[in-house]
């Protein structure tokens, strides 16, 4: 399938607002209700597009890893299989480079990577050799990137109805609360489907829906979760990912996240542990432009010293969803899904 313009605009309306009303995206997109939300519907079908929420990753109270992976040539496809199936593993990406696969990992806490991650990869058959770098500042995530087919005007209205957002800088971190298994019990649905109501998870659980209501909006009042609004990269026009490994100077490092703030390619920024202090990726146009985003860089960030760029061959899984080669949703949704009823 082609995207359209109009349906350009309904995704980036999304990603700036995931659980828009179509009756709010009707007033700022002048199209009827009805038809955006048959317009979304088809491109939900075709795995165009898709809503999600996961948790947010920010260092101050969850882990956020990055996992370069070696494995034997013969067993890749084994190993990148295995990986993909846990949970916690919330992208695997098939790398071009002296390394075979990158993960990134969320858990809630440094102790869950331990124990339900590290463990798992010195179990995988085939899989060779593992390096960790750990995020210590998540600067921008991949939820604050947008397609900007969409007017300023139209914008600024919309971002009236978003709720703050993992890459946020203005998000309210006292709002963030530890919350009662009940409400955790809600997660596995949003990530199944960001845009997900009340009455949809309270039919799944079978629980009252006033009271599903009361906990969806504690959830989405507290902090811990990223909502999102995807596009199939095909679509995108931005159809290469490059992640970059570099060095910022010590004491630069919110300068230079602010600085890449104003690169739109840019869907990654966070500072880490590890050979290198910090993590770039973005989405670009073709391999030729790999050396225009590296003098980007060099220019918008004094003293960084670029370390090692890594391509990516393909995307077996982002933040929980399986996807087709073409990257297109597969429909297929990784998630911890103890207790999960399946509606039907």
């Amino acid at each position: 399938m082609e995207l359209s313009e109009e349906d350009l605009a309904l995704i980036n309306a999304l990603q700036i607002a995931p659980r828009l009303s179509w009756s709010d995206a009707s007033e700022v997109l002048g199209v009827h209700a009805t038809t955006l939300a048959a317009r979304w519907e088809r491109l939900r079908a075709a795995g165009a597009s898709w809503t999600t929420a996961h948790l947010i990753g920010d260092p101050k109270q969850m882990c956020l890893a990055f996992v370069a992976v070696d494995c034997e040539m013969n067993r890749r496809e084994q190993v990148t299989a295995s990986l993909a199936a846990v949970p916690e593993i919330v992208t695997v990406e098939e790398a071009a480079s002296n390394r075979d696969l990158m993960l990134t990992v969320i858990t809630r806490s440094l102790e869950d990577f331990s124990t339900k991650v590290v463990s798992r990869l010195k179990e995988t058959e085939g899989l060779v050799k593992y390096q960790t770098s750990l995020c210590t500042r998540l600067h921008m995530g991949a939820d604050a990137w947008r397609l900007n087919v969409l007017t300023r005007a139209q914008q600024a209205a919309l971002q009236a109805f978003a709720r703050p957002g993992a890459s946020d800088p203005d998000r309210a971190d006292a709002s963030r609360e530890t919350l009662p298994a009940s409400h955790l019990d809600l997660l596995p649905y949003l990530a199944r489907d960001g845009r997900a109501t009340a009455a949809d998870i309270a039919r799944g659980l079978d629980r009252n829906p006033a009271t599903v209501q009361r906990q969806l909006n504690r959830v989405l009042a507290s902090g811990i979760l990223s909502l999102r609004c995807e596009v199939a990269q095909r679509y995108s026009s931005f159809p290469v990912t490059c992640q970059w490994f570099v060095n910022v100077p010590a004491g630069q490092h919110e300068a230079a996240a602010a600085s890449l703030r104003s690169i739109r390619n840019v869907r990654l920024s966070a500072s880490t542990t590890g050979p290198t202090n910090f993590v770039i990726i973005m989405w670009l146009q073709s391999l030729a432009a790999v050396m225009d985003a590296e003098l980007a860089l060099q220019q918008k960030v004094p003293g960084i010293e670029l370390v090692e760029s890594v391509v990516m061959l393909t995307t077996v899984k982002r933040v929980g969803w399986m996807l087709n080669e073409d990257s297109t949703a597969s429909g297929a949704v990784v998630v911890d899904a103890r207790g999960l009823k399946l509606p039907g």
